[in-house]
């Protein structure tokens, strides 16, 4: 959530920076500011109603010691009708604080300025490439009929048990989704992350909190007895860890990662780029979340890129990153860089991570918080990136690791899978 601070001393250019998501801001900046000019006035008025309160209730009692009884009637007759217009102002306070934030939580955040105009996909800028496309020749298959034919995905399966987008990975296809898991995470503590288990299910507080709510409402699966969502990524439990928190200046950074299923509504979603692994309502993926100081937030952003970049070198698979433009950026995104694997047998980039900076805007829904050096309270930035997401990462091995009907398993992975190849 965007502060009232940025919005009044920096209107314009709050303004001109949500254009670049193509987002007209014009009216509710507008708006917001109204409404808070309106708080103010509100809140003056209750401090003055409050203050001469107080000043009559004490001339009270002066009143009844000089023997002023006629007097001091009258007076408490006029703290009795301040005291109803402070209730009445306290209740307009109220109503206007919360019509205030319900359109300031609709404001998205504010790209940086490293980040490029453009609308759509097409306008992101690709700002590195690594790794060796292979030539697999004519015979190659994509995965999901190369996962057939070897029998280590059921999508038919998952089908029958729950519904389309929900696969079931059987022998060796199980064993390598567990291989990629423990693979990641340890990645991710060897750099210096604190694994986590968080529970998969959030309430609405934390979904607001991270900004899925209300903006990705409609995406999420929702338990509506109790009131909980199913995560759509690990980034939502793991970053409300520091929910209503206010850490030292010592304890920062907050470095931490975690394995989830993750589980995304999708809707909308149709056609040939769904194939397969391509889009699923249920799959895993390993987090790394980041919580920093403000003036160290970039710094830390670059260093979560290479990281993710190192462990896809690892992997040995094709890749390029992309700085996304303002058009195809998160509602709650400052900056975004998306890595994509190639997959060879689709002749198709394949989306399989998202690192983000979100600067102040979740720490403000949040109430994230540290104290500096000089014990004054700020906000903290907030990071997080997918390291990695698991259906298209297995997608890209598949086929691109194929080689006459077998799979051959990338070296750094054969510990943990305890296989070479899947035939």
């Amino acid at each position: 959530m965007l502060t009232l601070k940025a919005l009044r001393e920096n209107t314009e250019d709050v303004i001109k920076k949500l254009a670049k998501k193509g987002y007209d801001a014009r009216q509710s900046v507008e708006e917001i500011i109204s409404l808070d000019d309106q708080r103010k006035k509100i809140q003056q008025e209750l401090d003055n109603t409050l203050a001469q309160q107080r000043k009559l209730a004490a001339e009270i009692g002066a009143y009844m010691k000089q023997g002023l009884k006629e007097k001091a009637e009258q007076t408490k007759a006029v703290v009795a009708s301040l005291k109803e217009s402070s209730t009445k102002l306290n209740e307009m306070a109220g109503e206007n604080i919360k019509l205030l934030e319900s359109k300031l939580v609709l404001l998205p955040n504010t790209p940086c300025d490293l980040v490029p105009e453009g609308k759509t996909a097409e306008d992101n800028v690709v700002v590195k490439k690594g790794g060796v496309i292979p030539d697999l020749g004519p015979d190659a298959l994509p995965h999901w009929e190369l996962a057939k034919k070897l029998d280590i995905i059921d999508f038919d399966l998952g089908v029958k048990i729950t519904g389309a987008g929900f696969p079931v990975y059987k022998g060796k296809g199980a064993r390598l989704q567990r291989a990629l898991i423990n693979f990641f995470l340890d990645c991710n503590t060897e750099a210096g992350y604190l694994e986590v288990e968080p529970p998969v299910m959030v309430n609405e507080a934390s979904g607001f909190g991270t900004g899925q709510l209300p903006d990705k409402e409609g995406q999420m699966y929702y338990a509506n007895l109790d009131n909980f969502y199913l995560v759509p990524t690990a980034e939502v439990p793991v970053t409300n860890i520091f929910r209503d928190v206010i850490l030292t200046e010592k304890q920062l950074p907050q470095k931490m990662t975690a394995y989830t299923p993750c589980f995304r509504r999708e809707a909308g979603s149709y056609g040939k780029d769904v194939r397969g692994l391509n889009r699923l309502h249920q799959f895993d993926k390993v987090e790394i979340v980041r919580i920093e100081k403000p003036e160290n937030s970039y710094a830390a952003l670059d260093e979560m890129v290479a990281h993710v970049e190192s462990i896809v070198c690892k992997l040995g698979l094709p890749y390029r990153i992309l700085r996304l433009c303002g058009g195809d950026m998160s509602f709650t995104s400052a900056i975004t860089y998306d890595f994509e694997l190639y997959s060879t047998a689709q002749n198709r980039w394949l989306e399989i991570s998202s690192v983000s900076n979100f600067e102040s805007y979740q720490a403000n829904r949040l109430k994230c918080r540290f104290k500096d050096a000089d014990g004054k309270t700020q906000l903290c930035h907030t990071l997080n990136g997918s390291s990695l997401a698991l259906p298209r990462v297995v997608a890209a091995l598949l086929e691109n690791c194929q080689k006459d009907g077998k799979v051959i398993i990338p070296e750094v992975l054969r510990p943990y899978t305890g296989f070479d190849t899947i035939e």
